[in-house]
């Protein structure tokens, strides 16, 4: 049973509360609500808070489905390993490149509203300028690549700071436009019922932009080798963490339906939340959801260089990708190769982007094709946690729900979601999203050819792997390397 790897990573770098601060980063609140909002509201109208709610219910099963399996299987390549073990190694190499591509991707479309948010704040007229705003969008990328490079307890400590000052403004807007007085539309209880989607391509596409807001919160998995008691502190973190966003957006899109006319909101696009400020806070209001924003996108673009590096480290330790991608630093123990690779990458889209007609249509498309890759790898997460707990599920009502059918409940909804959502797509975000899965199986043949051991995988099964587990006892990487373990103010 592959189970903790000690390979170059340093494990026990992350307590509790740290890995709860990454899986909130990773969905990064402010950074969905700007650059996603308006996209949500041209799908849904005003029923985007019933997208947001009846895409919560399956996104906790899928969030299920990875604390079940992070239990018996703790690897940085999560759902890459998971899926490979349990259905097929070439479904696992597609869900881990499905994750890869789409956080590439994501490095252009998050940096770019960072690099236009931070212009506006300087001069409004710059916020329009595309190849300034790349510019200025690389500048934050290329900084959080170098805090991700210089290693775990780095990255964590910038993430408490980003991380608390977007918290603290973003409740306070919340109960600030609690007691708001003046307002565009009456609130509507019809906001969160299923009548406003148009029909169940309406509803998949707006659950797609949905499922958009939320990704990001397994970046706690792909940690896991780096985290203390990591079969239980991933999963709990992934479920505070969506838990508390989930009531973040719900909060802050009903605000934008009562406080903003649909003419506001469309003109906005990724100003969304800078328009909302002004009405709340005339003068200062939007420059502070601004700053949120701004931070947000920073937090989360190191959340997801986390993600990707760790899954490109995983799949180049497994050599189903180039060796040299699991090579780490020996001063920072981070995998500095996969860094540099995601780097170079994101960089040369970057010059793409400099050349697009706008933010907001280069946020669109991206969002879009996104959210593809995400029904894609989560929706086989979810199979995957029911292959592997199948001798567990009939032994209690507790495992069959959520164990079983919760987990079951997300990925159809995936797997719907991604189908009855490719007639609504653009060419561009088709184009983006299922080339990019297909772009992975050139390098899934090439290395399943030179014979890789991953593509030959010992079965993940709960049974043996938990029965392993409590004969061993705790999971304890500083046993291996005689290092003295200690606890950290973090943890609960």
């Amino acid at each position: 049973m592959r189970t903790i790897h000690s390979r170059g990573l340093q494990p026990n770098v992350l307590g509790t509360f740290d890995t709860i601060v990454m899986a909130v980063a990773g969905s990064a609140p402010a950074y969905s609500l700007a650059a996603t909002t308006a996209v949500l509201f041209g799908a849904v109208g005003y029923a985007g808070p019933a997208a947001l709610l009846y895409c919560a219910i399956p996104m906790l099963g899928i969030v299920l489905a990875y604390a079940r399996l992070g239990r018996i299987d703790v690897n940085a390549g999560a759902g890459y390993s998971w899926v490979g073990r349990t259905l097929h190694p070439f479904l696992g190499f597609l869900s881990g490149w499905a994750l890869v591509f789409a956080a590439t991707v994501f490095m252009v479309a998050g940096s770019l509203p960072a690099g236009s948010l931070t212009l506006s704040l300087i001069d409004p007229d710059l916020a329009d300028h595309t190849p300034l705003a790349a510019a200025v969008g690389a500048g934050w990328f290329l900084m959080m690549l170098l805090v991700v490079l210089g290693g775990a307890r780095l990255t964590v400590r910038a993430q408490l700071v980003m991380s608390g000052v977007e918290m603290l403004i973003l409740v306070g807007f919340v109960l600030a436009a609690v007691l708001h007085r003046g307002r565009a539309t009456a609130f509507d209880w019809s906001w969160f019922g299923f009548d406003q989607f148009g029909g169940p391509q309406g509803f998949a596409a707006g659950a797609l932009i949905a499922a958009f807001y939320y990704w990001g919160w397994d970046v706690t998995s792909n940690l896991s080798e780096e985290t203390r008691n990591s079969r239980r502190t991933a999963g709990l973190a992934a479920l505070v963490g969506v838990g508390f966003v989930f009531v973040l957006f719900e909060a802050f899109t009903v605000a934008v339906n009562v406080l903003l006319t649909a003419d506001e909101i469309r003109t906005a696009g990724p100003n969304v939340l800078a328009v909302l400020g002004q009405e709340i806070w005339p003068g200062i209001g939007g420059k502070l959801l601004v700053v949120a924003v701004v931070l947000s996108t920073v937090a989360t673009l190191e959340t997801t260089l986390l993600q990707v590096t760790r899954s490109l480290f995983a799949m180049g330790r497994d050599r189903t990708l180039p060796a040299a991608l699991g090579t780490v630093h020996r001063r920072w123990n981070t995998p500095w190769v996969a860094i540099a690779a995601v780097g170079g990458a994101a960089l040369l889209m970057f010059v793409a982007a400099a050349a697009a007609e706008s933010v907001q249509r280069i946020l669109s498309d991206a969002v879009a094709a996104i959210g593809l890759q995400i029904a894609f790898y989560y929706s086989l997460a979810g199979i995957a946690a029911v292959v592997a707990y199948k001798s567990l599920l009939l032994r209690s009502v507790r495992n069959l729900v959520l164990g079983g059918l919760w987990p079951l409940l997300g990925s159809g909804f995936m797997l719907w979601c991604f189908v009855e959502s490719l007639g609504e797509l653009s060419t561009t975000a088709l184009t983006i999203g299922l080339g990019g899965l297909l772009l992975g199986v050139v390098p899934l043949l090439v290395y399943w050819r030179k014979g890789s051991d991953y593509y030959r995988p010992a079965r993940l099964d709960a049974v043996r792997a938990l029965a392993a587990t409590e004969d061993s006892g705790p999971a304890t990487p500083h046993a291996r390397t005689g290092a003295h373990d200690k606890s950290y103010a973090t943890d609960f």
